[in-house]
């Protein structure tokens, strides 16, 4: 039985998330409602992460097992087809090694954040940014968030509906860096729990307008309690981006944004 990688991009909009949902339309289950017209097979596929309802990907990773061996571009273009015209684009098809999984192979995974810091109100990116117009201090908040980096109870970054059987996580990078009146909020860590990221850059938010201290925030994180967190970013402005995977195992997905 052949095993497939997927890289998807899709806009999150329309989508109550990735997983697959009995009474709504989710991205996990329109993959396999246009899979089942491809091929006829009742196919689930597994992804790297489960993006929640609103949010987009320009990398997430995915594998589907078939019993007939197709090439790749034609899974691609077959799929790509019978997803029209919903916004979701399979962007590469490859075939792998049996043992390699979605999710459990993964060794880091990327998120961008897009805040949009303008006077004016969004237009075309309002599905697609956190409109904040208030003026935000992108140096402040690259630095506060440096005291995020290593492994940490973020209980007080976790939403309470997570699932995650420990709190306790690593975060390898984040980086904030402003390109007009766009700031993009990087944050890799090998794997995140419920609502994390939309958390941090809340909470980041707050020490870009000045109501934050980087003290305050390294407090947040040190009283472990979910009620010392900031406000949650809006799903719209988060992107999954990328899958990182051993190169014994895969090369790595990287899509860029």
């Amino acid at each position: 039985m052949p095993r497939y990688k997927l890289t998807i991009e899709y806009d999150g909009t329309p989508f109550f998330g990735w997983q697959v949902q009995e009474d709504a339309p989710s991205v996990q289950g329109r993959l396999r409602a246009a899979l089942a017209d491809f091929c006829g097979e009742a196919v689930l596929p597994y992804g790297a992460g489960r993006t929640d309802r609103g949010v987009h990907a320009t990398g997430q990773v995915a594998h589907i097992d078939l019993t007939r061996s197709f090439p790749p571009f034609v899974i691609r273009n077959a799929l790509n087809n019978h997803l029209a015209p919903e916004p979701i684009s399979i962007l590469t098809v490859e075939e792998v090694d049996a043992q390699f999984d979605a999710r459990f192979s993964a060794v880091q995974r990327h998120y961008v954040y897009r805040i949009s810091n303008r006077p004016a109100f969004l237009a075309l990116d309002r599905h697609r940014a956190w409109y904040v117009p208030q003026p935000l201090d992108d140096e402040a908040m690259h630095d506060a968030g440096q005291s995020l980096l290593g492994r940490h109870d973020f209980t007080t970054f976790r939403s309470a509906r997570c699932q995650a059987r420990s709190p306790v996580k690593r975060i390898d990078t984040i980086t904030v860096q402003r390109d007009g009146h766009v700031i993009n909020v990087s944050v890799s860590a090998p794997s995140f729990m419920h609502h994390q990221v939309r958390s941090i850059v809340g909470s980041l938010r707050l020490v870009g307008e000045g109501k934050w201290s980087r003290s305050d925030l390294e407090e947040a994180l040190a009283a472990r309690d979910r009620t010392r967190c900031g406000p949650v970013a809006v799903a719209a402005g988060l992107y999954f981006t990328r899958v990182d995977y051993d190169v014994g195992e895969e090369a790595s997905a990287n899509v860029s944004k």
